[in-house]
This record gives structure tokens, C-alpha cells and sequence, in this order.
């Protein structure tokens, strides 16, 4: 519906949809006109409304005209509403919206006010060196972040609304002349396919550009920082920024992502390419250490060394479970502990962690229910979980997996297992790009990246793994 020369009529309208109370129609005067001006309280700077509208209207004389109520406000950020659905869209968005008698059209003001967190360093993402700057959950605060890293033309900020109760902004952002066109337009495509009441998060956004079938591992990759964002654009990827999230995503994603930390980039290659390492033996470890000690237990003693077996032997004296149950229990045990943790307000969950991990566990070898080994296992195994914390979830299911298939049939189901795992890691793709890239297809110039941190001179080239438009980054010496 147009909007009509006739004030009264316009406002009556809009008033019909807008019932809300936190919703202001403020009469003002415009020269010889009346005019009326439309903010939801809450969302809207109030001086800039008095500086930037109502005190210029006040200043002009005669009747207002088409020609007169565009040139008389002069900030920069405002934009021409012809409709009444445009005109209610601007209000619940945030800005300030002005109507005048006497003329078809409104004018929309973007002077958004409301509370934010600070730029800090995201929890999930600390270094010892390098930026320590995060992302917020204010999108226009995000976009900056990156710009000040980007100042170049080629960096390009596509903006979507999605959600049709939220109209939730959702920017896409790549570079035109390093990402790969069909990927862009292949997120572009899935992002306009969203339909839904909200989008109250980036993982609301995750769950659409991945395949619609159940998968176990992420297709989507996602990171709090800045300065990594960046790193994975000029790479060739894709971002995607949901305003209210300060979590960004990327496409593609390949699972090595996962082992790289922030901190690899800012520090020398040779302790980056150890501390790969240890998290890859680490997650190795997580996955099969426990499966193994009960496989051994139950069908293979003889992989148990001799003197190690003595040890098992007199520590599980008298214990009431078998070797698989008293596995299944400690580790539900670390499970609670784990989840009540992180449930709990922060001053209560350090205690629970400290009287589950300590007395609980002492306790319940004192009496007998599990023995010292099983106790040492599962907390190495959980511990070693979270070296990579963004694989946690699917790692944490492997690893009961695994434990099943060992305590029913052992190690030779065990190594079924594991086979299976990897015949499916390298069964899938994220936008065309191998999970298991850059090692299966092997691909050598991106093994300097990998399980070892190459020299940054040796890194001339974007990664063949990824598709991208323009494969030189750095002009060799």
C-alpha cells in the first residue's frame, strides 16, 4: 500500500500496525505543514532525533514540498519510503521515520542507539600473541573489525534480511577478485532459500548451508576473531556475518581448520608445528584410548605389558563391575561432572568441578567401585578432548562409539571402526571442498599449512584445496 498526501490517513494506518506502547508518534511542525515523527523509544538515539529532524523543521519556513522535505535534512544516512510496509519495517529496524502532510512518500532516518558489549577477547579463542580483539554481537561493530584489516575496493559486504519475525541482517562477505564466483553465488542462493520466523544466531544460519542429511562433523567453519576471519577471505573462502551473533562463519571448511590454533600464526613455526602435533596425538588418544584399555582387558591381555598387567590385576581386586561397566560408569561420571560445570552459574561450577574431580573420584576408588587405571584413562581421554574444543561434540560420541564396539567384539572392531570413520571423513565435502583436504586428495603444497606450520615466505600461494579466482598471494623473491 502507498503511502497518501493525506497525514491523518498515513498515521492512522501505521498506527493500525504498530500497537506496540514503546512505539512514539510525535506531532511536530514543518514550516507551515504538521508532520509526525515515528521511533520505537527504545532503539533510537533521542538527541539525534532532536538535532537532526526536529530542530531543522522547526528552522523552515513556508509549505513543505517534495522538492523542500528532501533538502532539508542533511544527514547522510537516510533513505526515501514510499509504502506503508517499508514505513513499519524502518520503525521496528531501529530508526527514527518522518512523515509530512502534503507529501506521498516518508523519509527514514538510521540513528539506532542501544546498549552493546565492548570489543574483547573472545573466551573461546585466547592467545599469548597477536590481536586479542573479538567480535560483538552488533554487526555494524563486526564489519569494521573487518575493514580496518581490508582496506581495499575488492572486499565486498552483501546485506540479507532473513527471518520473518526477526528481519535478522545477515551479510555476506568475500573478496570479488579471490573467492570463486560459484561459490559465492552458491551461498548467496542458500541464503536466500532460508525460510524461517528467526534467525536468532549464526548457527541458525550454519544449519542451512550445510547438506540437509544428518552429518556428525561441521560443514560450516566458524571463528570469534577478527584477524582469523580475515586470514580464511584471503584464502579464497566465503564469511557470513548474522547480526546478534559474534560468532562468523566461512565456507569451506575442512577439518584441519580445526587444529590450527590463533596463536600457530603469531608464533615461531617450530613450536606451531609441535603443538599440532601434540593436539593430533592428543585427539588420537581421546578417541581410542579408553576402547583400547577395555579391548585389552576383555580379549588381548597379551598386549598389556607384564609388569602394567600386574598392576591392573591387584588394582581390580574386588572391583564389582566388569571392565566395560566400570568403563561406561566413570566416564557417564566425567559426563555429569562435565555438563553440570558448564550448566552452573561460573563461582559454583569451579566447585562442583573440584569436588567431582577430587573427592568424588578418590572416593569411589577408595571404595572399591573403580580402579585407579580406569580412573587415570578417562580423565587423559577427556582431557585430551578438549585440546580441540571446536571438535568436543563429535568426538565425545566417537569415543562411546568406539568404547561399545571394543567392550562387544574388541580390537578388531575397533579397527573396524576407526576404518569407517575415516572412509567417511573422506566421503565429504564442504561447497565442493574434501573434509579431509589437504591430505586426501593429497595435495603437497598445502601440507605447509597442515600438520606442520611452514614459514610464512614459503606461503606464496592460496590453497589449492580451496576453490578460489586468483591462486598467487605473495610475489616470490
Amino acid at each position: 500500500m502507498q503511502l497518501k498526501i493525506n497525514l491523518d490517513e498515513n498515521v492512522k494506518v501505521i498506527k493500525q500496525s504498530l500497537k506496540s506502547d514503546d512505539v512514539n508518534f510525535n506531532q511536530i511542525k514543518i514550516g507551515d505543514s504538521d508532520g509526525v515523527v515515528i521511533f520505537a523509544k527504545d532503539l533510537v538515539d533521542k538527541q539525534s532525533i532532536g538535532d537532526l529532524i526536529i530542530r531543522p523543521a522547526s528552522l523552515f519556513k513556508g509549505k513543505v514540498c517534495k522538492d523542500s522535505l528532501e533538502q532539508l535534512f542533511f544527514y547522510p544516512e537516510k533513505q526515501k519510503v514510499t509504502t506503508i510496509k517499508d514505513c513499519i519495517n524502518q520503525v521496528v529496524s531501529g530508526n527514527a521515520l518522518l512523515i509530512s502532510d502534503g507529501v506521498d512518500f516518508a523519509i527514514s532516518f538510521d540513528i539506532k542507539f542501544f546498549q552493546m558489549r565492548a570489543i574483547a577477547e573472545p573466551p573461546t579463542s585466547t592467545v599469548i600473541k597477536g590481536p586479542r580483539e573479538g567480535f560483538v554481537e552488533t554487526l555494524p561493530v563486526n564489519v569494521s573489525l573487518i575493514r580496518r584489516r581490508i582496506k581495499s575496493p575488492h572486499l565486498i559486504m552483501e546485506n540479507t534480511e532473513i527471518g520473518r519475525f526477526s528481519k535478522t541482517m545477515v551479510t555476506l562477505c568475500y573478496i570479488d577478485n579471490v573467492a570463486d564466483k560459484k561459490l559465492v553465488e552458491k551461498v548467496r542462493k542458500k541464503l536466500q532459500e532460508i525460510n524461517i520466523d528467526a534467525i536468532l544466531d549464526s548457527s541458525y544460519v550454519a544449519k542451512f548451508l550445510g547438506d540437509k542429511t544428518p552429518t556428525l562433523f561441521k560443514q560450516v567453519g566458524n571463528t570469534e576473531k577478527p584477524d582469523i576471519l580475515v586470514a580464511k577471505i584471503l584464502e579464497g573462502r566465503v564469511a557470513i556475518l548474522v547480526d546478534g551473533s559474534p560468532i562468523a562463519l566461512t565456507v569451506p571448511y575442512l577439518l584441519i581448520e580445526d587444529f590450527q590454533s590463533p596463536s600457530d600464526y603469531y608464533n615461531s613455526p617450530y613450536s606451531a608445528t609441535i603443538a599440532r602435533w601434540i593436539r593430533m596425538i592428543s585427539v588420537f588418544l581421546a578417541l581410542v584410548l579408553p576402547a583400547l584399555f577395555v579391548s585389552a582387558e576383555l580379549f588381548h591381555l597379551q598386549l598389556i605389558p607384564i609388569s602394567f598387567l600386574l598392576t591392573i590385576v591387584n588394582s581390580i581386586k574386588g572391583i564389582p563391575l566388569s571392565p566395560s561397566y566400570e568403563m561406561f560408569f566413570t566416564f557417564l561420571i566425567f559426563e555429569i561432572l562435565n555438563e553440570a560445570s558448564v550448566r552452573m552459574p561460573r563461582y559454583v561450577g569451579m566447585v562442583v568441578s573440584i569436588v567431582g574431580g577430587l573427592v568424588l573420584g578418590e572416593t569411589a576408588v577408595n571404595a572399591g567401585i573403580i580402579s585407579p587405571p580406569t580412573l587415570m584413562i578417562i580423565a587423559l581421554s577427556g582431557i585430551c578432548l578438549y585440546t580441540v574444543p571446536e571438535l568436543e561434540q563429535p568426538l565425545s560420541f566417537l569415543r562411546l562409539f568406539f568404547l561399545v564396539i571394543a567392550g562387544s567384539v574388541g580390537i578388531y572392531g575397533l579397527i573396524v571402526a576407526v576404518s569407517g570413520m575415516l572412509i567417511y571423513l573422506v566421503s565429504k565435502e564442504s561447497f565442493s571442498a574434501p573434509l579431509l583436504a589437504p591430505f586426501t586428495p593429497l595435495v603437497k603444497k598445502d601440507l605447509k599449512d597442515s600438520f606442520y606450520k611452514g614459514f610464512l615466505t614459503e606461503q606464496n600461494s592460496r590453497p589449492q584445496s580451496l576453490q578460489n579466482a586468483n591462486r598467487r598471494r605473495m610475489d616470490e623473491n
